[in-house]
């Protein structure tokens, strides 16, 4: 990672779109062409925000939102969180999540939280190298 980087929420539809390349890698189920739809969508009705790290081109992208559990109270949930396929493993998906945990401190949460898939084993030793704990097992069942 060079020195110079510069981490924001994408608040325009250029900057949405713009994430779309890096966030694509993780999830390649969501089209170019509706990319921009869906997150507005879940900006409007779920909170969710999506933030990037750029240091001459978008290196990291992340889904996260705000919430509060009556058992846990405020945390904040990342939904998302990918670095680009060849940058990987030099600091801007773990500056990303810095940047994350430093919301979570602002915004008053008592926790950052986030579901991964049980496959994804190399995200798991990021997420525990970064302080995590994993606590709970998440169930889900396909509506008929």
């Amino acid at each position: 990672m060079t020195g110079t980087y510069r981490i924001a929420e994408a608040t325009t539809d250029a900057e949405i779109i713009a994430c779309w390349p890096v966030m694509s890698q993780l999830r390649p189920k969501i089209v170019e062409q509706e990319f921009l739809g869906i997150v507005t969508r879940l900006a409007a009705t779920q909170r969710l925000q999506l933030a990037y790290l750029d240091d001459g081109g978008i290196r990291a992208v992340a889904g996260y939102r705000l919430g509060d559990w009556l058992a846990g109270g405020r945390y904040l949930e990342i939904e998302d969180l990918v670095t680009a396929e060849g940058v990987r493993s030099r600091g801007y998906g773990g500056a990303l999540f810095d940047w994350l945990v430093a919301v979570a401190a602002r915004e008053q949460c008592r926790q950052v939280r986030l579901v991964s898939n049980v496959r994804r084993l190399d995200a798991h030793r990021f997420y525990l190298r970064k302080g995590m704990t994993i606590e709970a097992n998440y169930f889900s069942m396909n509506v008929p």
